[in-house]
């Protein structure tokens, strides 16, 4: 290769390095708009509104689980601690079930809690696990949440008051939602599992 092509291109690399160190320094600036951008749509060094942590209020008073947050940590890992007990995220295509296609069902990682059928999971192409509804309304809760300077839908299981990830309007029918839902909040049932689960709770529902 040309001895100035390999220049120009070392000096590239290294002013790019140094662009990512500054990008990850500073906190993004992301203006309100009614449909945030998600990683579908995210040019190189943007930021998606499913990588953003929240930062709402749950009403952890009306939660059937109770545990104090050296109980919580004691149960989960530290990631699972993060995401859904700090309302943190999780990398885009670096956890646990944006890949997953095997049968069954979503549990809370903090509750015996069903919250999503495999069945209702789609690919979204962001990096994190989307499902156009959940199992059961009742036990998953929405928050609007403005942090980062933007509008979007928080959801959160009411069983536990586990974080969950956000929900969004641009999924496939018939519901036209998307449930972006980070994996380090759930876990994951087979189908098999399942079923044996529904008979043993088909009277005392989840718990």
């Amino acid at each position: 290769m040309n001895p100035r092509v390999l220049i120009f291109v070392g000096a590239a690399a290294i002013v790019a390095g140094f662009a990512f160190a500054e990008m990850k320094t500073k906190t993004p600036e992301i203006s309100a708009v009614p449909a945030v951008k998600d990683a579908l749509v995210c040019l190189p060094g943007e930021i998606s509104a499913c990588g953003l942590p929240s930062n709402v209020v749950i009403d952890l008073s009306k939660t059937k689980v109770q545990r104090s947050d050296a109980e919580w940590k004691a149960r989960l890992t530290p990631i699972q601690f993060r995401v859904a007990r700090q309302q943190g995220t999780e990398p885009p295509f670096q956890n646990e079930y944006y890949n997953n296609h095997a049968d069954g069902v979503y549990f809370s990682v903090c509750s015996d809690t069903p919250l999503f059928d495999s069945r209702d999971k789609f690919e979204s192409g962001t990096g994190w696990p989307s499902f156009s509804k959940p199992i059961e309304q009742a036990f998953v809760g929405e928050t609007v949440d403005t942090s980062f300077g933007m509008r979007r839908v928080e959801v959160h299981s009411n069983v536990d008051g586990a974080h969950l990830g956000h929900v969004f309007v641009d999924g496939p029918e018939p519901t036209g939602l998307r449930y972006c839902i980070n994996s380090a909040s759930l876990r994951f049932v087979s189908r098999k599992a399942y079923e044996t689960w529904v008979a043993k709770n088909a009277a005392g529902g989840a718990k």
